[in-house]
């Protein structure tokens, strides 16, 4: 039995695999290099000071496209490093917070899956148990299977590694890359996932692109009772403070994602514009809310809406949107004279109330909670973080 550690760059193997570099068992052990596509040879003889200096001497500067070079290569470089031998495998987390090692972590997981698919690959690598090292997960924690705390001896060879070899990561810029105390772990952590989980993981820590719509529903809008509470009260509050204009007046619903909000919405009698500039979420959108009376769809996204000679809405709905950087003064010009606004707390006091201060268009009418923070379970139980609560800003127009 082999040990092949796969990391996206030569110090991660000390940083977040050091347990199994020097496991008491002392078989021979490979490390893949991602980033070079290259393996060490760690062999069954070569004691733990031999092997931090052989890791050492391939830690490099941090240069550009430094990324995993995919499922494919991966599947090759796993069944050279396996060549044939049972194995155990060990990678980064689909979670890690740095995001090019949550991506060769799900890479792979799916090299490994590959291996099934490919009527010339060993067996035996599909075979093979893949653990994730926990990593640096600073908004998630995880429910680890196999927790291994280092004694001092083997802290201090961590430590003196870092010094010696990593003095340039300690004063990178680059979060991806900057090695700190977060990313030094005196407890190395390790668990399991199957691919569902593995791929919640993955998109929960992506931002709005493909990856968080690599999976339908990646904030589980749909089974998660926090969510839930936040919609039906986001609904109840645009559904009270819009009684003045009927039942049908006409919202427009800005990065509507897949629905669950405008389902409600238009439960509730109104005419809905969603509108959703993701091109993956877009179709899920589509069909989701096939079928429902008073409801469109199209891919606007803030700045479009903005621009366009639009009929004039009843309100403008921004609700857990304002997150990546958009120009708060777009809101100038959307065709409303009411704007409903959620967001978590720190969010709201920093971008919107600053702006908000300024502005001589817009007002606040009400603020209100719509749902306080809650620590809850995500991924099917794999892991837990807090839902920091979400308040909504009523904003209407002054000068309408």
């Amino acid at each position: 039995m082999i040990d092949i550690v796969v990391v996206l760059r030569a110090e991660d193997a000390v940083l977040d695999f050091l347990s199994v570099l020097t496991d008491d068992g002392g078989g021979e052990t490979r490390v893949i290099l991602a980033d070079r596509a290259e393996t060490l040879i760690l062999g069954a003889g070569m004691d733990a000071p031999e092997r931090l200096a052989l890791i050492a001497s391939h830690v490099g500067p941090v240069t550009d496209g430094i990324a995993s070079p995919g499922p494919e290569v991966l599947a090759t470089l796993l069944r050279q490093a396996a060549a044939g031998r049972p194995c155990r495998i060990w990678t980064h987390s689909p979670a890690d917070n740095r995001r090019s090692r949550g991506r060769l972590g799900r890479d792979t997981a799916l090299a490994r899956a590959a291996d099934a698919e490919d009527a010339d690959a060993d067996a035996g690598l599909t075979r093979a148990e893949l653990r994730h090292a926990v990593g640096f997960s600073p908004y998630l924690q995880i429910l680890s299977d196999l927790d291994r705390p280092l004694g001092r001896e083997h802290i201090a060879a961590k430590l003196d590694f870092v010094n010696g070899s990593c003095g340039h990561l300690l004063a990178e810029a680059d979060p991806e890359f900057v090695v700190q105390t977060p990313h030094v772990p005196a407890v190395e952590r390790f668990f399991d996932t199957d691919p569902d989980q593995r791929e919640r993981l993955f998109a929960l820590l992506a931002s709005l692109d493909d990856e968080a719509a690599s999976v339908v529903d990646p904030w589980e809008f749909g089974s998660s009772p926090y969510e839930a509470r936040r919609l039906d009260a986001t609904a109840a509050w645009v559904r009270e403070r819009c009684t003045g204009v009927g039942s049908g007046g006409t919202l427009v619903e800005v990065g509507a994602c897949e629905g669950a909000l405008t389902h409600r919405l238009a439960a509730a009698g109104f005419t809905v514009r969603a509108t959703e500039p993701n091109a993956v979420f877009r179709p899920r959108l589509t069909a989701a809310l096939a079928g429902t009376d008073g409801v469109t769809v199209d891919g606007a996204d803030l700045a479009e809406l903005a621009k366009e000679d639009a009929p004039r809405a009843t309100a403008q709905l921004l609700i857990e949107m304002l997150y990546y950087g958009q120009d708060l003064a777009l809101l100038d010009d959307l065709a409303t004279d009411l704007v409903f606004v959620a967001l978590e707390p720190d969010a709201l006091a920093s971008r919107v109330r600053p702006w908000l201060e300024r502005s001589a268009t817009w007002r606040a009418d009400e603020e209100i909670v719509l749902v306080p923070p809650q620590l809850e379970t995500v991924c099917a139980g794999r892991a837990y973080l807090s839902k920091r609560g979400s308040v909504g800003l009523l904003l209407r127009r002054t000068n309408g």
